[in-house]
């Protein structure tokens, strides 16, 4: 599998245009490529971008942040007793840091997710097929997460179109013939995390990956089920006793 990071000007917000960036870079694609985007961009690309006020203290700085959580995240939880942060956030259907509101690379603005990265990765991907000529092709938004019990960022999807997500391997028999039962792969993760490797989490200027020759990939086109097939439910989710069951989790608004 090749992983090749493209390099793009700076895209500046509040708002910019993702696709002239991507032109202006000089960029081709081939048959079957999988593009993988960071977030950041698509976001800036959308116009996903709120100016801060270096006029406020940082009391009055943090309750703004705090108020763009909740409009931003699907679910959060408040624990003023954690040292690390106050409010724990699920947005897009990923366990993400403040919502996946960014500072960094952002010019003076928080960075937000788009609204709906499935939308978004669709429309995205339509544009560089119709662009550049090519029938089979697969966008992959990505952001930056933090697994339990261990440091440090690590890619994941939020959006996809024009792929599988996840390998199925149930009813299919391992190397001593024992059947499958209960495995799947999720590969849209696999690939974004290796993507976001590529990235990096600084100055780079690489938000845009290149990724070919990636096995087991089943090409697509979308569908209403994507979500559905990697995103679960609380009530279905293997981390439940964990993270769900005794915990006051309420519902945000999903950046709209």
């Amino acid at each position: 599998m090749q992983v090749t990071g493209i390099k793009i000007r700076k895209m500046v917000p509040p708002k910019d245009d993702l696709l002239a960036a991507i032109r202006e870079s000089k960029l081709s694609f081939k048959e079957g490529d999988i593009v993988c985007i960071s977030s950041k961009v698509v976001g800036i690309n959308e116009g996903r971008a709120v100016a801060m006020d270096e006029s406020l203290s940082e009391e009055e700085q943090t309750e703004v942040k705090e108020k763009l959580k909740v409009r931003e995240t699907d679910w959060y939880l408040e624990i003023p007793s954690s040292r690390y942060r106050r409010f724990f956030t699920i947005a897009r259907g990923l366990m993400i840091g403040g919502a996946g509101i960014d500072e960094s690379n952002s010019g003076g603005y928080y960075t937000l997710l788009p609204v709906d990265p499935f939308a978004s990765a669709a429309k995205i991907r339509k544009q560089l097929m119709k662009q550049y000529g090519v029938q089979q092709l697969a966008v992959i938004i990505t952001d930056s997460t933090s697994m339990m019990m261990h440091r440090g960022a690590i890619g994941a999807a939020i959006g996809w179109d024009g792929i599988d997500p996840i390998r199925d391997y149930r009813g299919t028999k391992d190397l001593f013939g024992r059947a499958f039962r209960i495995e799947m792969s999720n590969l849209i993760d696999g690939l974004a995390a290796a993507a976001v490797v590529e990235m990096g989490e600084g100055s780079e200027q690489t938000p845009v990956v290149i990724i070919r020759g990636a096995k087991n990939i089943s090409y697509k086109n979308r569908s209403k089920k994507n979500p559905v097939q990697l995103i679960v439910t609380p009530d279905d989710d293997l981390f439940a006793p964990f993270v769900w069951e005794g915990k006051e989790w309420k519902k945000g608004k999903s950046g709209r």
